[in-house]
């Protein structure tokens, strides 16, 4: 509660783009090369159409391209966190609502004293930017009747706000990480 006596809401968010890998270059690649094979044959057999079914292969390899252009948004509120998938800065879909009080464990990916219970997940979900570093953390939790680990990379004002939700002895953050806890 605030000095006036009113509940204070907790919101943050936080945006975290996907690197590219070299299979997603890899699709990209052979789309276009598909494209290609597709619009020679359109062109010949189908002459005044061919334009046309160039400029529609075209546009639905591009249409497909911006399926790998992929930010994740996390949106804390009030011990509720919700992960928002955004497709080419455009559209969005709401992959996963996580309750942080059910949460069993959170912990930094590296967390070798908690792998055995990562490890217990029926499956995973990477909110990640690709790329395990510092900033990365997992955590385990029940959604739809099934044991999942979620990974992401949270911020220091986002793994504050994790930290008001999440019992201390369930909240493992990484040596070192700087982050100073509240409370």
């Amino acid at each position: 509660m605030s000095a006036n006596g009113k509940n204070m809401d907790t919101f943050k968010e936080q945006l975290v783009k996907r690197n590219k890998t070299a299979k997603d270059t890899a699709i990209k690649i052979c789309l276009v090369i598909l494209v290609i094979l597709l619009a020679l044959p359109a062109l010949y057999f189908l002459q005044a159409f061919g334009v046309l079914a160039i400029f529609a292969l075209a546009f639905g390899a591009h249409f497909v391209m911006g399926f790998f252009n992929i930010e994740y948004e996390y949106i804390f509120t009030n011990g509720e966190l919700d992960i928002d998938i955004i497709y080419n800065k455009s559209r969005r879909k709401r992959a996963l609502t996580v309750d942080m009080k059910q949460v069993e464990v959170f912990a930094h990916i590296d967390d070798a004293s908690h792998a055995h219970a990562m490890n217990s997940a029926q499956e995973t979900r990477d909110f990640s930017s690709g790329t395990h570093g510092p900033d990365t953390y997992t955590f385990l939790t029940t959604h739809e009747s099934k044991k999942i680990k979620v990974i992401l990379d949270p911020n220091e004002k986002m793994l504050k706000a994790f930290s008001t939700a999440i019992s201390r002895r369930k909240f493992h953050l990484r040596p070192g990480s700087g982050v100073v806890l509240v409370g």
